[in-house]
């Protein structure tokens, strides 16, 4: 059932309180988290608020999401204007319109396109040079300071022996995996992207966890690799954060 489906997202994605409310994002920097995620299909919507707000606030939040229809892609949520407005606004609230695709195990990719993964012996031995020589620049201009940043499980489409895509457990739970994706910029546009991202579905430390390939509505590129697979989209999303949150 959907809405399964998008709890087992909601446990991927936050670490919850005992209450059910977001703690903060579930990934190893334990990032904030948002303050409204609501998530929606056809079927219904779920939803969920930051433990740090006011409990007559989140009541009132609750009282909205709970009247909402079911949202969907390209739908604005009813009260969304509401939203923004109870959670401070302007340059105190910023928001983003996601997009959330199921992303089959063991998809298949392109023949010839090496793929390595984080668990491998050819895996540990590119681990073994990042940490003895510093990530290659090309990664390093894409976020990744050190090796710690590189998220396991992983799987990295290989150029010429150098990573040219590389696609991380972006949010890692004990039922749910989040893709993260990110491509070298002389390497994108060739399809790598998909390919490390099939790769990915296909590593054994995921394979009793359903996985979300997720991205913002207005990621064309990153809608594009979802199209390349074929990946079906579930639901939409929409997100609200504190302003000084990226």
């Amino acid at each position: 059932m959907t809405a399964d489906w998008l709890r087992t997202d909601y446990r991927t994605l936050f670490r919850l309180g005992r209450d059910g409310r977001i703690a903060g994002e579930n990934d190893p920097e334990c990032s904030p988290g948002p303050l409204l995620w609501l998530a929606g299909c056809a079927s219904g919507n779920i939803f969920g608020l930051h433990a740090d707000l006011p409990d007559d606030l989140a009541g009132e939040l609750e009282g909205l999401l709970a009247t909402e229809p079911p949202f969907m892609h390209p739908a604005t949520p009813r009260h969304f204007e509401l939203y923004l407005a109870l959670l401070g606004g302007g340059d105190h609230a910023r928001h983003n319109f996601g997009l959330i695709y199921d992303l089959p195990h063991d998809h298949p990719y392109a023949n010839g396109v090496q793929l390595v993964g984080s668990d491998s012996d050819d895996g540990q031995a590119i681990i073994r040079s990042w940490k003895a020589e510093g990530v290659p620049e090309a990664l390093f201009e894409l976020g990744f300071r050190e090796v710690a940043d590189f998220w396991a499980p992983w799987c990295a489409a290989l150029v010429g022996g150098d990573v040219a895509s590389i696609a991380f457990a972006a949010r890692l739970a004990d039922a749910g995996a989040e893709l993260g994706l990110a491509t070298v910029k002389a390497f994108r546009g060739r399809g790598l992207a998909a390919c490390a991202t099939a790769g990915w579905s296909r590593l054994p430390a995921l394979r009793s966890r359903t996985l979300f390939y997720s991205t913002d509505r207005d990621n064309v590129a990153s809608q594009r690799v979802a199209a390349r697979l074929d990946l079906r989209l579930r639901a939409a999303s929409l997100r609200i954060s504190e302003g000084n949150q990226a």
